[in-house]
């Protein structure tokens, strides 16, 4: 099938499928007249990168990945799963910092309706 119809079944961008090929994680042969050509099974393949961009992997991490899926083995299946619990754990310390981030601006905003209120209070006994 051409890129096209690839993207279609797949339901992403032909912009997506061409990103995937630069970026090593899908690959396609050519026609004589330079139109990429993919099989039936790259439409899950695309399916399986979208999966792995949405759970907030990259394309370095997912290209590390792709060989549990491209040479099934236990020794393949444990590295993903590896690099997997370092990507969950990455996020998992980005969570926190965000968190601590948020609890932060949540005491800036009290200290501002403090002085706010106290605003109030003095031009009311202004008047």
């Amino acid at each position: 099938m051409r890129i096209g119809e690839l993207a279609s079944r797949a339901k992403v961008s032909v912009r997506s499928v061409r990103y995937y090929e630069e970026q090593g994680l899908l690959t396609s042969t050519r026609s004589a007249s330079g139109q990429r050509h993919y099989t039936d099974s790259e439409v899950e393949r695309v399916a399986l990168i979208q999966a792995l961009y949405t759970a907030g992997l990259s394309s370095r991490t997912i290209a590390e990945l792709l060989p549990c899926v491209d040479a099934p083995s236990e020794a393949n299946s444990d590295s993903a799963l590896e690099r997997m619990a370092l990507e969950r754990d990455r996020l998992s310390a980005h969570i926190a910092d965000l968190v601590r981030t948020r609890d932060s601006l949540d005491g800036l905003m009290v200290s501002v309706r403090a002085h706010r209120a106290q605003l109030g209070t003095v031009a009311a006994a202004d008047r």
